[in-house]
């Protein structure tokens, strides 16, 4: 069981560390409570939050439409909302009920 998944319902809240500007988009493991992900995108103009939504959504295999940030638009700390997850990624532990 992992502290910075959880699952709320159908959906699963991840608690995420991003690094924007890095060699490519991956998940990165742990960094503290949060999972690290890492972005090929600048941290500008809101390239890197659209890399993360793009990123999660085929990690998932979810809509774009299907993740929202819920908090942390403006930050590397942020808590994202995934709605109804279709597969699980490797790279990813069990989350934890709420």
């Amino acid at each position: 069981m992992t502290s910075y998944a959880r699952l709320d319902g159908t959906d699963l809240v991840l608690q995420c560390h991003i690094q924007p500007g890095a060699k490519r988009s991956e998940l990165a493991g742990e960094h503290g409570e949060r999972l690290k992900i890492r972005l090929q995108a600048p941290p500008v103009d809101g390239k890197a939050n659209a890399e993360l939504v793009r990123f999660l959504s085929k990690l998932f295999a979810v809509p774009r439409n299907a993740i929202t940030i819920e908090s942390g638009e403006l930050s590397r700390q942020k808590r994202v909302r995934i709605q109804n997850p279709v597969q699980w990624p490797p790279g990813i532990g069990t989350p934890a009920d709420s």
